[in-house]
């Protein structure tokens, strides 16, 4: 009798449930062995130890070859979770020298993933770094009692001195959000933080290497997996040779104690940073062992900032530094000619807008203008320019070319420094006044024409201005960094950029510049057989005016360009005439007179009281 059809499939459906159940099998042996890490993982922490060999730091000297920041040999101690199991952790912390409240919170630092965002149980982990050989040498001896901890050796970042922490920088472990950028870290690297350690820090640090070695069932280190066939060896950071003079840096950061403010120094040739000072500063040889967070919360807590780099973060009214720009973008534009005279009755007085000056010869054209530094030349001259419809449509139009100008001077965009954090500044365009004024005309934004109103620059933007009225008409991107040991530089800092006014005009900007040193303005910088150009500043400020200077020398064939500005410091005849005319002479002589000496003490001395300053 024939089985009834329902019964007929069933050995199809059985035969159907055993292939799948076969399958599912194969599959998870499959995903077992080659696919999931615990079980691999797992084993290989039985029989392997990967032993990560941190590469040493480059390091980096001065354009003299001076030695500013090494490493020294320092150490790790590593914890794998696995095998940290029995351990009599009073004893532990005795040994190490911490409390067993340290203890804890460090063991669950480690563990939460959201601060540590590489963390396996079967991968060594950071638990305390930056231990020196004379604790090393203590502790080492009874490691051996406490299963899974471990010392690993590294280095210690070393400043040999306290000068150039805005340039130099420091260097920390690396935080949450470095882990998620660059998988190369891991948790308790060092990464750097501020300052070149940061904005080379690729180059700086080098490639780590790994040692595999073998153990036994009782996690005993055996020796080298294949005798170190698959080691690789750690390949050392690159070092850094810089553009900076520490000896020019150091009197720099010198001239500025007391005070707010920055200086630098460009040679105008190459671009080069010759020195970049802010104050207040800071000491990088207290950025680095374990007082390392103490030392950096205090200064984060000092209302004065003193990890804020004016140099290339601050941004203020450029004042009567900016009036060479203003003369220079008039006679290309032909507002005016090298021989056009305005009159300066105490200042300029139009239509219901005053802007005083101070008393000078009157009327006066370009280059008397700049050596007295005339408020009202510079105004007529705008004025001029915005209301020229023979050569531009619109005053809109004229704004707009004004813009264009003072952006290919290096105003209103980053220059490209390779130091972290650089401010781009405020030049104002068309667009701006017409969202912020709706209705305006020249009177309305006259104060523009002298470095004041809505416009801005760092103290680098200032000193590029210096360094491009030196060249006559173009500057190369000023940089920190002249030579990376074993790599290649970036191109762009040998780049010359132009301006859009002919370099036959600059030297009217020079000689204005060179008569305020011999006759106007500036003749406390008038240093015999120097030849010195320059330009004061005194910026407006709710408080007491700004101090500016920015000049270079020598003359015909400049050296050195500088830049000088401080907060608050009054006429630019009060502290920055007399502060860049000494960096210009330290750095042109080698040294400083007797006399000059003495000035540079008592301006050292000098201190601007900042009472409620935030």
């Amino acid at each position: 009798m024939p089985k009834p059809q329902r019964y007929s499939n069933r050995k199809y459906v059985i035969g159907a449930v055993a292939t799948c159940i076969v399958l599912i099998y194969i599959l998870r042996l499959f995903f077992l062995q080659l696919v999931e890490t615990d079980y691999k993982l797992t084993a290989d922490s039985n029989a392997f130890r990967r032993d990560v060999i941190y590469p040493s730091r480059g390091i980096i000297t001065d354009r003299n070859d001076s030695l500013l920041v090494y490493n020294e040999p320092s150490y790790t101690i590593m914890v794998q979770m696995m095998e940290q199991h029995g351990v009599d952790t009073l004893a532990f912390c005795r040994t190490v020298g911490i409390s067993r409240e340290d203890y804890i919170r460090r063991m669950e630092d480690i563990k939460d993933t959201k601060k540590n965002l590489h963390y396996s149980r079967y991968k060594p982990q950071v638990f305390m770094s930056g231990i020196p050989q004379e604790e090393y040498s203590r502790i080492r001896e009874k490691m051996f009692k406490f299963k899974g901890f471990y010392f690993e050796q590294r280095s210690t970042r070393v400043y040999a001195g306290a000068t150039g922490a805005h340039v130099l920088g420091d260097v920390g472990e690396v935080s949450v959000n470095d882990l998620g950028r660059d998988f190369y870290y891991q948790g308790g690297d060092i990464i750097g933080k501020l300052g070149v350690e940061r904005s080379y820090e690729k180059e700086l640090r080098g490639e780590k290497g790994v040692r595999i070695m073998m153990r036994d069932v009782r996690g005993r280190t055996l020796g080298h997996y294949k005798d170190g066939l698959y080691d690789t060896k750690p390949v050392p950071g690159k070092d850094l040779k810089l553009t900076i003079d520490i000896e020019l840096q150091a009197l720099a950061e010198r001239l500025l104690e007391g005070k707010l403010g920055a200086i630098v120094a460009i040679e105008p040739e190459t671009g080069e940073i010759l020195c970049c000072a802010s104050s207040p500063t800071f000491d990088p040889r207290r950025m680095t062992g374990r007082d390392r967070a103490k030392y950096t919360a205090a200064l984060q807590r000092d209302s004065m900032r003193p990890m804020f780099n004016r140099a290339v973060m601050g941004t203020y009214p450029p004042g009567s530094t900016f009036k060479p720009t203003q003369g220079l973008i008039g006679m290309q534009e032909q507002i005016i000619s090298p021989v056009t005279s305005f009159p300066c009755t105490g200042g300029f007085h139009f239509k219901g807008m005053h802007l005083k000056c101070h008393g000078h010869a009157s009327p006066l054209s370009i280059v008397p203008a700049l050596a007295t530094s005339c408020n009202a030349f510079f105004c007529w001259n705008l004025y001029r320019m915005f209301n020229n419809r023979n050569r531009f449509a619109s005053q809109r139009e004229a704004m707009t070319r004004w813009k264009d100008h003072l952006v290919a001077m290096g105003y209103g965009y980053r220059l490209g420094v390779d130091l972290p954090g650089e401010a781009r500044g405020m030049i104002p365009n068309a667009d701006y006044y017409d969202k912020y004024l709706r209705k305006w005309g020249p009177l309305s934004v006259i104060s523009i024409s002298i470095g004041q109103g809505e416009v801005t620059a760092t103290p680098l933007q200032i000193c590029n201005l210096a360094a491009t009225i030196a060249n006559r008409g173009w500057f190369k991107t000023p940089h920190v960094v002249r030579e990376i040991k074993g790599g290649t530089t970036d191109p762009k800092y040998t780049v010359k950029h132009r301006t859009l006014v002919d370099a036959g005009y600059y030297r009217y900007a020079v000689a204005g510049m060179r008569a305020a040193v011999t006759g106007g303005t500036c003749r406390a910088a008038n240093l015999p057989g120097l030849s010195v150009c320059g330009k004061t500043g005194t910026a407006q400020n709710r408080g007491v005016d700004h101090s500016a200077f920015m000049g270079f020398a020598p003359m015909e064939h400049p050296r050195i360009a500088v830049a000088v500005y401080v907060e608050n410091g009054g006429f630019g005849a009060d502290y920055g005439v007399p502060i860049g005319a000494l960096i210009i002479e330290r750095y042109l002589r080698g040294t400083l007179s007797p006399e000059a000496e003495a000035r540079a003490s008592a301006m050292q001395h000098r201190r601007i009281s900042y009472a409620g300053y935030k």
